[in-house]
């Protein structure tokens, strides 16, 4: 998803934005464990690991951005209040999808 996500989003397709933004949530608990807890007993592997984190912040900055396009996926009117309400929704999906990982 985040690959066929980013090819479009080069073509100029503003749409994927918000989908680069929710394959990187589901990619976030997948590699924070790598990081940080021993997982990986190698130093290569967590060098690897917080060099992914690190490329995964831009992307989640611009979780505004992408909250604009997922109203626009959806087919509802763009208003503030559709923007922020979808903003809100990545943002506690982001929280839930950690919380998640933790168990």
């Amino acid at each position: 998803m985040l690959a066929v996500s980013a090819t479009a989003l080069l073509a100029g397709q503003r749409w994927a934005v918000a989908l680069v933004v929710i394959a990187e949530l589901l990619l976030l608990p997948t590699i924070w464990p790598r990081a940080f807890l021993g997982g990986v007993a190698l130093w290569p592997g967590r060098i690897a690991a917080l060099g992914a984190l690190i490329a995964i912040v831009p992307g989640l900055l611009s979780a505004r951005r992408a909250a604009a396009a997922l109203v626009l996926l959806t087919g509802r009117p763009r208003t503030g209040v559709m923007c922020r309400r979808a903003h809100a929704g990545l943002l506690l999906a982001g929280l839930l999808i950690f919380l998640i990982s933790l168990l």
